[in-house]
């Protein structure tokens, strides 16, 4: 039986509630734990995302790329799979995800995705399209949304929030569908595949020392390093507590929280000018600046 308005209207609130819940608290690897109306491009700031948006960028990086190596995993055979008659295929939720993400990503921003003829085909249609054909289909849409994402700047506005979490939250819940097909499958989602093992190499104080600082990877968003006793330590400014960098080599560390990977860049001076931060399929680099 159809849910009354107000009950509907009520669980909408409080699925957003619970969202942002859980941006804030439910992703341990952020940093190491993140149709509104368009000004014209020339009239919009040429920086980067905000740290606001850098959160929202996160967010997406970690469903975007679990939804990759979700498909990925999944035997091509098993596309035309669906638990039940009424529900979805494997297939058909790759292709509607990628004309979801072109669609939501373009409310971000002055971005448009170029339609072809075979993007007006029928949705079963394009739900038999093999494997290899969806998988990268579904990147490309990804690949669009973070170059939407970066031109968007900052979130300035309660719409461009909106639009953002809609489509934040598709992501999210079709990979929970996806990840319940897996274990109906007999397969392991990405999320609970436990994390490559990283070996940790000594080095010095001195040679540690090197690295303190702040980085900046985004407006509004650093990493502050710092030296305790012979370990570095890196905190983000949005307030995350600090976590424990691990030396892999002289220039790359590791996180054992979360899968996430820091690389110090050096200048022609021999003095570190940046890291790069690898995290959820991306590469951030930042500057040092002090």
């Amino acid at each position: 039986m159809p849910l009354p308005n107000k009950r509907l209207s009520l669980m909408r609130r409080i699925s957003l509630t619970l969202l942002l819940a859980f941006v804030a608290l439910a992703i341990p690897g952020y940093a190491f734990a993140q149709t509104p109306a368009r000004p014209p491009a020339q009239s919009r700031p040429a920086a980067g995302p905000d740290g606001v948006m850098l959160i929202f960028e996160r967010f997406a990086d970690v469903y975007g790329s679990r939804l990759v190596a979700a498909f990925d995993s999944i035997p091509a055979g098993r596309y035309d799979y669906r638990p039940t008659p009424a529900q979805q295929s494997v297939g058909y939720i790759a292709q509607h995800l990628e004309g979801a993400n072109y669609a939501l990503c373009e409310r971000v921003s002055d971005l448009k995705h170029p339609r072809a003829a075979q993007d007006s085909l029928a949705d079963t249609v394009k739900a038999r399209w093999p494997k290899d054909t969806l998988v990268e289909r579904l990147r490309a849409s990804l690949r669009f949304c973070d170059s939407a994402l970066d031109r968007a700047g900052g979130v300035r506005s309660a719409a461009l929030a909106s639009s953002l979490l809609a489509f934040e939250t598709d992501l999210a819940e079709h990979y929970s569908q996806l990840a319940t097909y897996m274990r109906l499958l007999g397969l392991i989602p990405p999320s609970a595949l436990p994390p490559k093992p990283r070996t940790a190499i000594a080095l010095s104080r001195a040679a540690l020392a090197k690295y303190v600082g702040r980085y900046r990877l985004a407006p509004g968003f650093e990493l502050r390093v710092t030296l305790k006793g012979d370990s570095l330590f890196a905190q983000a400014s949005t307030g995350n507590g600090p976590v424990q960098l691990w030396p892999e080599s002289p220039g790359d560390f590791f996180v054992k929280e979360a899968d996430a990977q820091v690389t110090f860049k050096w200048g022609a001076r021999g003095a570190v000018t940046g890291l790069v931060l690898h995290q959820y399929g991306r590469d951030r680099a930042g500057p040092k600046v002090r």
